[in-house]
């Protein structure tokens, strides 16, 4: 879409327009402007003479860029707010607003001055977007706070104006401005998207506690477990990353102490002996406390990484769990398994050209999304040391760090998303009894070695049960197709070690019937798994605030 936003007509010359795209950028336009308002558009830049003028362009779009960071395909509309690109300087205004009334309390602003900060003026404060930003420092700072900082002033009456940003450095708004908005985002939309789905998965772990299924490791039948046991794996995973995230979130600190951390504006200029006078507090705590953060103990002219590199790794193994989900899933879907089935909407295609098939898209999107947030996290890793009291290394690299919450949310909404009836997509996960059992089935007959050899050597087997089993009774199994447990009895009541007999006499007739019944060879599968669930109720009253 090309929206038309201004028209300048002067009858000596062609019309004159300024053209923006819909993400709301001015791009392109032609002709020429009245001399005495000189206006110059050239491909992606413009110049403007007046203050009166800039501010009429750059106010004028009101279309917003909301686009999230990452890849523009996965865009989940609920961090939008907080991420969305003309959102990003809420943060910072908001910081900045907490300024101005923090100078207030302590009567460096006068009572009478920053009542003129009315609801009305932080409204607009907070509306100055990232795209205004972007042409003010383009254009004339060369700097992104101090562009925030004109606009800011343009709102604002001169006697608040004169005291914007005063006694702050770029990263006291922009770092603790971040921390505000990841903490909000957390708590509002990642922390109940997160519970709903743990709500879900319960719910699956307690029908399927009991279905029995074959576990496996390396690619291979193991041992039997139940299907409720396998989701309660992954449901503890989340369970544990639930409580990390929420740790972490009430850790993350905010800083007000300047270019180099040590207050020195504060100090030399009398606002820390105002502020401790005026409310017992440090004039930094004065403004943290109206934001509702607690102040790091010590920073640079950044805050020490470790506060939201703990929450951004706690987000990165939440990705991770819903990633192994996806991965068993995807591999429980192929073809010769086919123990799980993700639903499959109408109209929907499997293939461009393989009309029959039914690709596992949602659980490979989950395993996706958490490859994505690999590379993502590495960023977060390289950002840890930062040369002396800061340099800009990495400024331009956790500019992308919110992209690990937008793939954690993505893989959140896939598995919420309703169909047409309101059924989210992980309520519609189906298991195919059939394919359970005869997947089961398929190693029957030698996948109980374990309790065998165990159970012989507990009987009193004298040399290695373990040996007998794997050189002797499997190789014997698998050739003639019989149950393990068949062949020892046979192996048994023929053989001339008299030592096999007697052990096999004594092991109890209850164990022997388990040693044919691998359906029933689950240990506490089941009891593990609803134990999990009761784990991860508490878990959500707790964190709800329910307990």
């Amino acid at each position: 879409m090309i929206q038309e936003i201004g028209l300048f007509q002067q009858p000596a010359f062609a019309p004159f327009h300024l053209i923006s795209l819909n993400y709301g950028v001015i791009k392109w336009g032609f002709g020429v402007a009245r001399r005495e308002r000189l206006c110059f558009i050239d491909n992606s830049r413009v110049f403007w003479k007046t203050q009166e003028e800039r501010k009429r362009i750059v106010m004028a779009d009101k279309t917003l860029n909301l686009m999230l960071p990452g890849n523009p395909r996965y865009q989940p509309k609920e961090l939008i707010p907080f991420f969305g690109y003309d959102n990003l300087m809420r943060g910072l205004a908001e910081v900045e607003i907490a300024n101005l009334k923090a100078l207030g309390k302590i009567g460096v602003i006068g009572k009478g001055d920053i009542d003129l900060l009315t609801p009305e003026l932080i409204s607009r404060l907070m509306a100055i977007t990232t795209t205004q930003v972007d042409e003010v420092e383009r254009q004339i700072t060369k700097h992104d706070v101090r562009a925030w900082v004109r606009l800011a002033q343009e709102i604002l009456p001169p006697e608040l104006a004169r005291w914007t940003h005063v006694p702050l450095t770029s990263y006291d708004p922009l770092d603790t401005g971040r921390i505000l908005v990841y903490y909000r985002a957390y708590l509002t939309v990642l922390k109940p998207a997160i519970f709903e789905v743990m709500g879900l998965l319960m719910k699956l772990v307690e029908e399927q506690a009991q279905t029995v299924q074959i576990g496996r490791t390396h690619g291979q039948h193991a041992l039997p477990i139940t299907v409720g046991f396998w989701l309660a794996t992954i449901l503890s995973r989340i369970v544990y990353n639930a409580y990390e995230l929420e740790h972490s979130a009430e850790k993350l600190v905010g800083k007000i102490s300047g270019a180099v951390g040590a207050y020195n504006a504060q100090v030399g200029l009398g606002l820390t002996t105002r502020s401790e006078e005026e409310n017992a507090l440090t004039y930094e705590e004065t403004v943290l406390e109206l934001l509702g953060l607690k102040a790091a103990p010590i920073s640079t002219q950044i805050l020490p990484p470790e506060p939201l590199e703990h929450f951004l790794h706690a987000c990165f193994m939440m990705s991770a769990a819903f990633g192994q989900l996806g991965d068993d899933c995807r591999h429980l879907m192929r073809s010769e398994l086919n123990e799980v089935a993700e639903a499959f909407e109408p109209g929907q295609v499997g293939s461009s050209t393989m009309a029959q098939k039914r690709n596992p898209i949602n659980f490979e999107n989950l395993k996706a999304m958490w490859k994505k947030n690999v590379g993502e996290y590495v960023k977060v890793l390289l950002t840890l040391h930062s040369e002396h009291q800061r340099d800009l290394t990495d400024s331009a690299v956790m500019r992308d760090f919110p992209t690990i919450l937008v793939n954690l949310m993505t893989q959140l909404n896939t598995l919420r998303r309703k169909n047409q009836s309101g059924a989210p997509f992980l309520a519609r996960l189906s298991f195919n009894n059939e394919a359970l059992k005869r997947n089961l089935g398929m190693n029957a007959h030698v996948i109980l070695a374990e309790p065998i050899y165990i159970a012989l050597q507990m009987a009193g087997y004298p040399d290695d049960a373990h040996e007998l089993v794997n050189r002797k009774l499997v190789p014997r199994a698998q050739k003639e197709n019989l149950p393990l447990a068949e062949i020892l009895r046979h192996y048994a009541q023929t053989e001339s070690d008299p030592c096999i007999s007697e052990a096999y006499g004594r092991i109890p007739a209850e164990v022997k019937e388990m040693l044919a019944c691998p359906e029933k060879y689950t240990g506490d599968a089941a009891k593990k798994a609803l134990e999990v669930v009761s784990l991860a109720q508490e878990c959500v009253c707790e964190l709800s605030g329910e307990a």
